[in-house]
């Protein structure tokens, strides 16, 4: 019996879906980061200003979104070493009020390379989006001299294995 060229067709495209995997992990070294990380997906580059501990300051991004949830790796050069422990800060309570979360859990954050820091923090939140949906954000907070560091799992249920591989991934070049 010969299948007809709709079957054929249908036959070939579950197979090519069944082959993709979701996470589809690479190393990633943004240019002037100055860390490594394991991205699930192809991240994309993305720069924007920001005001932080005092100042305008221009963030980049490494981004990427894949079963379900966005992953991101932002850092920010902060120029008075005495206004570092106030950004890492500041940037973890923009994104608890980000998703607007109740009640964070935090344990201190251990990226190897670090500059010790009593604001690097592994955080999870849960909360809620501006549009009403509930969301889950597992994020690191973390320093290198002068330069300051995010790292952000987000999505309305990430995957936990996806989440320990990313976050876990930083190292310092």
């Amino acid at each position: 019996m010969n299948p007809g060229p709709a079957l054929r067709t249908s036959l070939l495209s579950i197979a090519l879906v069944a082959c993709s995997p979701t996470f589809d992990w690479r190393e990633t070294a943004a240019e002037g980061s100055g860390v490594v990380a394991s991205f699930p997906c192809r991240p994309d580059r993305h720069a924007r200003p920001v005001e932080l501990a005092g100042g305008k300051r221009s963030m980049e991004m490494l981004v990427c979104s894949t079963g379900g949830a966005t992953f991101a790796l932002s850092f920010v050069d902060i120029a008075d070493p005495a206004q570092v422990t106030a950004a890492l800060a500041e940037l973890r309570q923009t994104a608890l009020r980000n998703v607007q979360a109740a009640t964070p859990q935090s344990s201190p954050a251990s990226v190897a390379g670090m500059t010790p820091n009593a604001e690097a923090v592994l955080v999870g939140m849960s909360g809620r989006l501006p549009d009403g949906s509930a969301v889950q954000e597992r994020a690191v907070f973390f320093t290198k001299g002068l330069r300051v560091y995010q790292g952000t799992v987000i999505g309305a249920r990430p995957a936990p294995e996806a989440i320990g591989t990313f976050l876990a991934s930083f190292r310092f070049l």
